[in-house]
């Protein structure tokens, strides 16, 4: 893993007050034992679905209250349709919601609103297991 190498984090919501506080949360370096980070911004699921067909994003934060597309479904698409998909990261509405972030087979979830301490320890926990070749596909916690 190098510090010098950066990685495009793909963040997903329809609403872009959800995409700004990812951003500010996590920063631009979420470790300092990781590269910079290249924030892509989507508001739509057609954005997403684009995006990650063109390839090189290392993480997926998707917002799983997102209208009309949610997040759940793009991260469950994704497992299903892409043999490495990036880990993916799905914020959910309510804690009660966890089943289905497990469902969509998440690496990880978290529960809007997201703590940033939090929110960057995870991020930062997907980008070293990509970046260490670990599946990508985990139990959603």
């Amino acid at each position: 893993m190098s510090a010098d190498r950066s990685h495009r984090v793909l963040v997903y919501s329809d609403d872009a007050s959800v995409r700004d506080r990812v951003r500010t949360a996590v920063g631009r370096r979420p470790a300092s034992d990781l590269g910079r980070i290249e924030w892509v911004e989507c508001a739509t699921g057609l954005e997403v679905r684009t995006a990650v067909d063109a390839g090189g994003i290392d993480l997926l934060v998707l917002d799983g209250e997102a209208q009309p597309t949610g997040g759940m479904g793009l991260a469950k698409q994704f497992k299903d349709e892409i043999q490495d998909a990036p880990p993916t990261l799905v914020l959910i509405g309510r804690t009660s919601d966890a089943w289905l972030a497990q469902w969509s087979l998440a690496d990880a979830v978290l529960a809007h609103p997201t703590e940033p301490v939090e929110l960057a320890a995870t991020v930062a926990r997907l980008l070293r297991d990509r970046e260490s070749a670990l599946p990508v596909r985990r139990q959603a916690r």
